[in-house]
């Protein structure tokens, strides 16, 4: 049984983690500004804690050991810092949530070493300035130059779920069902995705997995924008009405998608895209449609 902390664990695959891990009885601290609030079926304890706050982090970690942190809102070099500050020194292991924003979308299919932070610059106190994959990156190049700790760095995919807060997905099934033009400029585009709950499921798991490095989490397979559009038409009966343009989420210039063969050796069971995304698109058709 382990002692861990949550950074993001009230909402989304952050949430699913956290049901893991109490139902594999570890115990679990999830740390939130106190605005977000989350049900959980076992125990939780809860801090609240700004994690852009440097006094406060610190404090919650000289008050508590943890032996794993999952850092699942770090988005810049500053935010990354304020980890390493804190955790100066002590035996805890990082699992830091990064992204797919950190591979171009050229069309080739990403493997880890596609993008090397340990040979990156990063710049601090520039937050406002960074897009969000140029802050991932940074905030990549910050943990693996400044560390004293282990960090496992894992890259996700667009996470989809019934409980994304984001909307990409019902973006597309709401416009296909309301007859509103859609933009986008590749409709053979190959996209990559994963379920917001294996997405919970992969961090409960590399978090016990004694490799540290970078890890790509993908779903197995890829849809083209032109196979998700056919799909939520067929579900919802609708047609829609695309237009050239950039100004939809999933609209990209080139292929978008990542290699999971790593993860995939070191024993994580990924499930095939094809077998959840027909019943996510039917869950948000049926929700739209009420």
């Amino acid at each position: 049984m382990a002692n861990i902390l949550v950074l993001g664990g009230t909402r989304f695959f952050g949430k699913h983690l956290v049901e893991q891990l109490i139902e594999q009885k570890h115990d679990v601290t999830v740390a939130t500004r106190g605005i977000s609030q989350a049900t959980f079926e076992g125990n939780v304890t809860r801090v609240t804690v700004d994690r852009t706050n440097e006094r406060e982090m610190k404090a919650l970690f000289a008050q508590q050991t943890f032996d794993i942190v999952y850092d699942n809102i770090c988005y810049t070099p500053q935010q990354a810092k304020i980890v390493c500050d804190a955790l100066q020194g002590a035996n805890t292991k990082v699992v830091f949530t990064s992204t797919m924003a950190t591979y171009a979308a050229d069309g080739q299919m990403k493997k880890e070493e596609d993008f090397d932070p340990y040979h990156y610059s990063y710049q601090l106190n520039t937050e406002e300035t960074l897009s969000y994959g140029e802050g991932k990156k940074q905030a990549e190049a910050f943990y693996t130059a400044n560390a004293t700790f282990p960090v496992t760095i894992v890259r996700f995919p667009i996470v989809m779920g019934t409980d994304d807060y984001t909307e990409r997905l019902s973006y597309y099934v709401k416009h296909i069902m309301t007859g509103e033009p859609i933009e986008l400029t590749n409709m053979e585009a190959q996209m990559g995705f994963i379920s917001s709950v294996e997405a919970g499921a992969f961090l409960g798991w590399i978090g016990f997995q004694s490799q540290e490095g970078i890890w790509n989490a993908v779903s197995h397979g890829t849809v083209t924008l032109r196979q998700l559009i056919a799909q939520i038409e067929k579900i919802s009966q609708n047609k829609a009405t695309i237009v050239e343009g950039t100004n939809s989420p999933y609209s990209i210039p080139n292929s978008w998608y990542m290699d999971n063969e790593k993860a995939k050796r070191a024993g994580f069971s990924f499930s095939n895209l094809e077998d959840w995304l027909t019943d996510l698109i039917t869950y948000y058709v049926k929700r739209i449609g009420n």
